[in-house]
């Protein structure tokens, strides 16, 4: 009998392959032609057996001998809950491979951020954010692939891949085209649900046509493999019948050879019956049956290695099976010589102790399923201890603790708190939630279950608002919660009810406790929080004449502490909505200031309070003319995010609040650019929260002042800016905005009837700053010429507030409107003195639009001049259009763009 040696064996998987071969080879080849070329990424699907993992070694293969660098990971069945198990299967040979202090040169910035949950930096304080985290991540791997060009990553059982790890690869997978790298993904169809399936459909439409699915071997195939293993002698028969018994899967025609050898079947139609039965042996109850008959000690190391699941070392199987270490080497070397254990994947991280891996997932979830229930859990038990005493911590030994008995054991409930505390570090919020539930379900004793349940609430804040308010409430009706936790527990509600749209009852929630406490620190914070919420609500007063309350209890405060501060700052926003004096604005925002700068504990990183509060800080002081107070904090939250690693909702503000700023001040194509971003940034967090409004409002208001109306109304339409508007309030008003952009497209009535809308909203709160509801003077112009008179009541309206806020844009602002509705030399004389006041504005825009108005009115060269260039440094394209245009109907000589200068 004809033997083929194991080379024909191991390339056995790659029949049929040629087609995805060649892809491969292609893709190799393209990156290694072009150090500049855009990455690629393949993704490889296929039911179990259908050669994925084959295909992954060729890829090793041709790209190692292409000179590449190639680093490889692979998800485990039962090691989905282990958050970054396979970024960090990738990354961490590499940067282990450099010293501590050149692996954060190496990664800068995102070091601190990304570095816990790569396991080579410890975790700040805090919870990470879990989108800065993904961000570090992308930019870690970023940096690494461009020092080791040419790079391969390869993943395999994708389907199996930690929730945290698809995450980072499907945001990877939008940076290939800036990349020279190629990724090769490996799939089982199906297999994966929730937020795990939305991250692997991302990773494959960015693969597009590179997709690949693969197929079961045809009989020509079998037979072909059949006679390459077993000789050219096999016959027909016999080789149809080992097509049939397998399906054409792979790795079982291959297992099912390699079973004909070990029993020197020969390949003749009369042995074709006892493939049946040898096929049934190498899987399932078969494979379980195989195992037990190389003895006790084996099946116990096998097991310990299947509840392992990672890092198999010989030592820790072998405490867990209970073996000793002559004894665990020998069922190691009894386990790979029955083609159930093997080595692990040269590119694999090094594990320590010779570490092992499974020949087939397939085996893995064998052995793993054979251990009966109760054995099962107790493993898992002994195996959380073999993880701890490895050094690896509690975050690591999670996956056991989440398996073992419940029991109502206190050092349980602890140990999962604590790892949850490690998860919520590192940016794992859902493996923090997974181990408070589980830690619930011990259960915890009756005074510790109201802190797991705060817990619980703090750890979903940010991806659940509506379990968070099901956990602080549970938490907070019982007892165990006292002092600054039930407050801030409190808070964290109050905000999860505003997150989730109920703005009322966080509102309502707040007062009840402040009800139930006494006069002190505690109850002072509360009050100011439900002050801000109030505030904040877009909607009519939940309480009556709470701006008065407020501001009697402002008058009390001198700043001493976070509470008193937070009443100014509450007071000062009030007070400015409202269209009060802004001096009075000012000098209250001031007050909560410590020598010009914001107080310890009111940082824009710290939880106690939130970033709405310094929003409004800073958005007082933009609408009252104090610009370079606004511009200073602003940048300042923008840094802390940003060096925080705070890609998520607090920096899609930070950027719209930037651009709001930089819109008052009439920086238009930079203010463009951060709320473009913005907009980028708030798409990932979720279309409908306020910072969407925010964003998506100040951009369709900037696009409007440049003159872009044609994609302003483009942007309103893709993004959803219409009613109904959100509960809590926008600056600048979104129905004032929306008004004017239905104005400028030609939809006068819809527009009028927007103003409408946004006056009687603006009545209803008491907002009554013309700047940040500016509907009276944009109503006023759409009504100039059907309804004069009330035009002309409208904008004596719009002056009278702007007088009584006092700020020169808001009176500057109220002349322009009040000129644009007379004629002759009236017309002139207020656009005279709107220039005046604007003069001394610093907001350029404005400034620039009542110079050019008052040179057409005056037919003043000069005045049109220097409107122009005031226009053109704004980037106000089409007010700087319309001096040009009036400059040329006085025949003054034509003025061309500044050199350079384009438009977006």
């Amino acid at each position: 009998m004809t033997e083929v040696g194991p080379t024909a064996a191991v390339s056995a998987p790659l029949w049929e392959r040629d087609e995805e071969v060649a892809a491969i080879v292609q893709a190799v080849e393209r990156l290694c032609a072009d150090r500049s070329a855009s990455g690629h990424l393949l993704v490889l699907r296929g039911e179990a057996g259908f050669g994925k993992t084959a295909l992954l070694a060729e890829t090793r293969r041709i790209a190692e001998a292409r000179g590449c660098s190639v680093w490889s990971a692979r998800g485990g069945e039962t090691l989905r809950s282990v958050p970054f198990n396979v970024v960090r299967q990738l990354l961490q040979p590499a940067l282990l491979a450099l010293h501590p202090e050149e692996a954060r040169e190496y990664l800068g910035d995102w070091y601190d951020i990304a570095g816990p949950a790569l396991g080579i930096a410890e975790p700040g304080e805090g919870h990470a954010d879990p989108q800065g985290v993904c961000d570090g991540l992308v930019a870690a791997v970023t940096r690494l692939a461009r020092g080791d060009y040419p790079l391969v990553l390869l993943i395999d059982d994708a389907h199996w891949v930690d929730q945290e790890s698809l995450r980072w690869l499907a945001a990877f997978a939008e940076h290939l085209d800036e990349l020279p790298v190629l990724v090769v993904v490996a799939r089982r169809p199906g297999e994966v649900t929730g937020d795990a399936a939305g991250h692997l459909d991302a990773v494959g439409e960015a693969a597009g046509r590179s997709v690949t699915s693969l197929s079961a071997l045809t009989p020509a195939a079998v037979a072909g493999l059949t006679r390459a293993t077993r000789g050219a002698h096999a016959e027909a028969a016999f080789c149809r019948e080992v097509w049939a018994v397998t399906d054409g899967n792979p790795y079982e025609t291959v297992e099912l050879l390699a079973k004909v050898r070990d029993r020197e079947l020969a390949p003749s139609e009369s042995s074709a019956t006892e493939l049946r039965p040898l096929n049934r042996a190498a899987r399932g109850g078969g494979l379980v049956d195989r195992l037990e008959k190389l003895g006790v000690d084996a099946t116990k190391f096998a097991m310990a290695a299947a509840i392992l699941g990672a890092d198999i070392s010989v030592a820790q199987a072998a405490r867990l099976a209970g073996l000793g270490r002559e004894e665990a080497v020998r069922c190691a070397e009894l386990l790979r010589n029955a083609r159930i254990l093997t080595e692990p994947d040269p590119g694999a991280a090094p594990a320590d102790d010779g570490g092992l891996e499974f020949v087939h997932p397939l085996i893995a979830t064998a052995v793993y399923e054979s251990i009966p229930g109760g054995l099962r859990t107790a493993m898992h038990g002994i195996a959380a201890q073999v993880v701890t005493d490895a050094g690896k911590g509690l975050a690591a030994a999670s996956r056991h603790l989440l398996q073992v008995h419940e029991e109502g054991d206190e050092e349980l409930v602890e140990q999962l708190r604590e790892a949850a505390r490690e998860h919520l570090a590192v940016g794992a919020p859902d493996a923090a939630r997974r181990c408070l539930e589980r830690a619930l379900r011990e259960p915890p004793v009756p005074h510790v279950r109201a802190r797991v349940l705060y817990e619980l609430g703090c750890a979903t804040l940010l991806t659940a608002p509506a379990k968070t308010i099901e956990h602080l409430r549970s938490a907070l009706s019982l007892q165990g919660l006292d002092g600054r936790d039930r407050v801030d527990a409190v808070y964290r509600l109050s905000q999860a009810l505003l997150h989730n749209d109920q703005m009322e009852e966080a509102v309502r929630t707040v007062e009840a406790e402040v009800a139930r406490l006494p006069p002190g620190p505690a109850r002072l914070r509360l009050q100011a929080v439900q002050f801000m919420w109030e505030s904040v609500n877009a909607g009519e007063p939940t309480s009556p004449h709470g701006s008065e309350r407020l501001a009697a209890l402002a008058a009390t405060c001198t700043g001493r502490d976070s509470a008193e501060r937070a009443l100014l700052i509450l007071r000062g926003f009030d007070a400015m909505t409202r269209g009060e004096n802004a001096e009075e604005v000012v000098e209250s925002c001031d007050r909560a200031l410590v020598n010009g700068r914001l107080a310890p504990g009111l940082g824009w990183t710290d939880q106690e309070w939130g970033i709405e509060l310094l929003m409004m800080l800073a958005s007082s002081y933009a609408y009252t003319d104090r610009l370079d107070r606004a511009d200073v904090l602003f940048n300042e939250a923008l840094r802390a995010y940003a060096s925080a690693g705070w890609s998520g909702g607090h920096l899609a503000l930070a950027h719209a609040y930037l651009g709001l700023g930089l819109r008052r001040r009439g920086r238009l194509r930079e203010a463009e650019e951060s709320l473009r971003e913005s907009l980028r940034l708030a798409e990932r967090v979720g279309r409908g929260l306020p910072l969407y409004w925010s964003a998506i409002c100040n951009l369709v208001d900037t696009l409007l002042v440049r003159g872009h109306v044609a994609e302003a109304w483009e942007i309103a339409e893709q993004y959803g800016f219409t009613p109904p508007y959100p509960s809590t309030i926008v600056l600048p008003d979104p129905r004032s905005v929306r008004g004017r952009l239905l104005l400028a497209v030609g939809r006068v009535k819809d527009g009028v009837n927007e103003l409408e809308q946004a006056g009687k909203a603006a009545a209803a709160r008491g907002h009554l700053n013309p700047v940040v509801v500016p509907w009276t003077v944009e109503l006023a112009r759409a009504l100039a010429g059907e309804d004069p008179a009330r035009a002309a009541g409208l904008a004596t309206e719009a002056r009278r507030r702007a007088e009584r806020f006092g700020t020169d844009t808001a009176i500057g602002e109220a002349l322009r409107c009040a000129a644009a509705l007379e004629t002759g030399q009236r017309a002139v004389r207020l656009a005279q003195q709107a220039v005046a006041y604007l003069e001394s504005s610093p907001c350029q825009y404005e400034h620039a639009a009542a110079r050019i108005e008052y040179g057409i009115l005056s037919r003043s060269v000069s005045e049109l001049g220097r409107g122009l260039a005031l226009a053109r440094s704004c980037g106000a394209d089409a007010l700087t259009d319309k001096a040009q245009q009036a400059l040329q109907n006085l025949g003054a000589p034509q003025v061309g763009r500044v050199p350079g200068q384009t438009r977006r």
